[in-house]
């Protein structure tokens, strides 16, 4: 709870240097599809078993097939004093191993479909600091779940409410909060309520013309639960970096590396997940709030 109160004095403290009232900025409905990405590699070997004692992996390695897609879509309303999110995020990845010998392999690498809607009151416009941005408090709803039920466990079925303080609609910081949150976890029966806190953070920085360096990260902290199980966590961490490289309007080519890592409350092993790789994506704005 230390964290939660520093961070909670920290954008306080932010929000004093120089803030008026927010009432200018964008006004109704934003539509917008802000992303659809696909990844998708491919390595065939032909004859690799007869090529086994050759040293040139490219001869008799394992024919595999890696394929990841995201989708990031927002419906959002902004009026005078107040900003009404919707949002849809989906990521699935799925890899297929063929060895030389023995039953083809089929990995999930990422599974996750999570919407959320939310109020946040804009109190406050800062001008001439960090680019500027506005600020106010917020509440978010939102429900996670998954494309496909794992093997040894059941699906993933989340409810989850936020609230906090944030920064956001900035040149350059996107999004800067601290919140409290509380869960209704129903993946496991019986369900389990959980109190938690996190911070999060999106920064976009443009390097060049048609060129943007973009960062996110999102820290929760898990504080309690009326069910104790072995899959619970401690703490979570994912983090983002990507450099997007506007290829023609509103196609965009990306290399990324995204890192995820957690702590179970059992056990003291940290589980970890790299990912790196190159995204081909697409965005559109179907209807722009002016």
């Amino acid at each position: 709870m230390k964290l939660l109160q520093k961070a909670f004095l920290l954008i306080a403290l932010v929000l004093l240097c120089g803030v008026s009232y927010a009432q200018d900025g964008k006004q109704r409905w934003q539509i917008e599809l802000k992303k659809i990405a696909l990844d998708v590699t491919s390595t065939e070997v032909k004859h690799a078993k007869e090529y086994q004692d050759f040293s040139d992996a490219r001869l008799n390695g394992d024919s595999q097939t890696a394929v990841r897609g995201n989708l990031d879509a927002i419906s959002d309303y902004h009026a005078e004093h107040y900003l009404w999110t919707n949002e849809l995020l989906m990521d699935y990845g799925r890899t297929k191993i063929r060895p030389v010998e023995g039953e083809t392999l089929t990995n999930e690498n990422a599974d996750k479909i999570l919407f959320t809607t939310g109020y946040t009151q804009r109190l406050w416009k800062v001008e001439n600091f960090l680019g500027g941005f506005e600020a106010g408090p917020f509440a978010n709803l939102g429900y996670e779940t998954e494309f496909t039920k794992p093997d040894n466990s059941p699906r993933t079925r989340i409810l989850r409410g936020t609230a906090g303080v944030k920064m956001f609609e900035g040149k350059y910081l996107k999004s800067l909060f601290a919140a409290v949150v509380g869960e209704r976890d129903f993946t496991y029966s019986p369900n389990s309520t959980k109190l938690a806190w996190e911070a999060g953070l999106k920064i976009e920085q443009p390097v060049r013309e048609g060129v943007t360096a973009k960062y996110s990260a999102l820290f929760r902290d898990y504080l309690s639960a009326s069910e104790k199980r072995p899959t619970d966590l401690d703490y979570e961490f994912t983090a983002d970096a990507r450099l997007e490289v506007e290829l023609y309007k509103n196609l965009h080519l990306a290399p990324f590396i995204s890192y995820y890592t957690a702590q179970a409350k059992d056990f003291g092993t940290r589980g970890e997940n790299i990912y790196v790789g190159v995204s081909l994506s697409f965005s559109h704005i179907f209807k722009e709030a002016k």
